[in-house]
This record gives structure tokens, sequence and C-alpha cells, in this order.
């Protein structure tokens, strides 16, 4: 209804889609992310992205006329775009204006890794045996030959994903890394493919402080963070949590083919 006020709760539960959801006629304003939350600001190009696993929650002020009808549209693929949804409103006004109540949310109590004294990890995610191919006639000639579909089984299963060089098989693996109780850690992620990957860390979440080399506006709390092809992130957290944490990531089929590890 006009001079709504809605919170929504996003959560891509997709193995491998990422979603870039545009409201028509409307500016969701982005309160927590991965459950954590943030300072209350509008998404880039008043878009909502979001890799598999991540989740966002929005205050979306319903300033639409009564009988309106507007498009929720996901734009993430390019050629791709389709309508997902519409808001449609009522006859009704429920208000003249939406209010102006804060919408800022009170902080999780995280403990806040201290940067200066954190150790530092480098953690290169690699592999994709397509990344060095799209633009080259090598191609043309493979489909030609038929090998286009063992290619991309062996994406999904015969470890053509690494993580620091390592493409991780079994149920067991030795930890990638060991990290003291209490003590703030810096990871270093580099994404030295062609491909986005969704990286997720259970039983921590963490801040995302840099990306390729310039700090992040809102130092958000996440524990996904989704890379772009050849970005660099820097992501911080105190290892509060005892136990094995997988660190993967969260397409599956990139799991699955050698992209994940234990910390």
């Amino acid at each position: 209804r006009a001079g709504e006020r809605i919170r929504l709760r996003l959560v891509n539960a997709a193995n491998a889609r990422i979603f870039g959801l545009e409201f028509q006629g409307h500016r969701p304003q982005v309160i927590a992310l991965d459950g954590q939350p943030v300072e209350p600001h509008a998404p880039e190009d008043d878009r909502v992205v979001l890799g598999p696993a991540m989740r966002a929650d929005l205050i979306l002020d319903m300033t639409g006329a009564p009988g309106s009808r507007f498009r929720v549209t996901d734009t993430f693929y390019r050629g791709r775009e389709y309508r997902l949804l519409d808001l449609a409103y009522g006859d009704t006004p429920l208000r003249e204006g939406a209010p102006d109540t804060p919408i800022r949310l009170a902080n999780n109590p995280l403990a806040e890794p201290d940067l200066a004294a954190a150790q530092r990890h480098e953690v290169t995610f690699g592999g994709g045996m397509m990344s060095g191919m799209m633009g080259g006639g090598m191609m043309g000639g493979m489909m030609a030959r038929g090998m286009m579909g063992g290619m991309m089984q062996g994406m999904r299963h015969n470890g053509v994903w690494t993580i620091n060089g390592i493409s991780a098989r079994g149920h067991v693996m030795d930890p990638m890394l060991t990290l003291v109780r209490g003590r703030p850690y810096v990871l270093a992620l580099h994404n030295n493919t062609a491909w986005h990957h969704p990286i997720h860390l259970h039983g921590h979440s963490f801040r995302v402080v840099s990306r390729d080399g310039r700090p992040t506006r809102f130092r958000e709390w996440q524990d996904t963070v989704l890379m772009v092809p050849r970005e660099r992130a820097e992501i911080a957290f105190v290892a509060d949590s005892p136990g094995d944490w997988m660190f993967h990531c969260h397409i599956l089929e990139h799991m699955l083919g050698g992209m994940m590890g234990v910390i």
C-alpha cells in the first residue's frame, strides 16, 4: 500500500546463479548483509547483487501511487534479463508518505579484529579449464572435435579448481590454515580466475576491509564475499569459534571441483 514500509530478507538459495535485482520506481536501502547489520545505504546502481548463499535485508518504502505496478527485474546476466515479479499497490493508501523512523539496526556483539596486530595470510583461488580460452579460436576447434562435453564434466568433478594451488578431494582434508583462538587475522583473497566466486567461511563472520586495494565504504560484516574475475579482497576477523571450518566457493560445482579447504 502507498505509504507502507516493507522489510525484505532476500536469500540466494541457487547453487550457481548470481542475482542482480532492480526495483523499478523504488530505491531499496540495504540494512543487513548475511545477517549482520550494516550502515543503511542504497546498493551500487540501485541493484541488489547476491551470489549463492548470500543474504540481504532491505527496507523498501512504497512510494508509488495506489493501483500502480512496478517490476522487479533480474539484470545480472547481460542479454538474459527477466521480470522476476511485480510490486502491486492496493487502491487504498496506508498513509500520506513513508515513515521517517530510523532504519539503522543495532550491531551484533562481534569481536572487532585489530588490523595492526592481525596475522596475514594469502589465499589464491585458481583454475577453470576455460579461463584462458574464452577469446581465441581454440574454443571453436575444441567444440568441433567434440571435447566440450568432457571439459564441462571435468569442471565439475575432476579437480579443475584450486585454493593455493591445491584441488581438494574427499571428505577429510588436512587444514589449509591453522589459526590460534582469540587472535585477529587478515586473509588476502586473490581470484586468479575468469569466473565469479562467492567465497564462504563457516563458523565466523568477517569484515570486508578492502577490494582491489581500496578500503570498502562500509567495512561490512559478511560470511560470503562475492569476488569478480581477477579481483583481490581483504577480509578480517577474530578466530573466536574453535573447530574445523569449511572455506569454499559456494557455487557448488566449483566447490566439488576442488575449490574448498578447511581452516
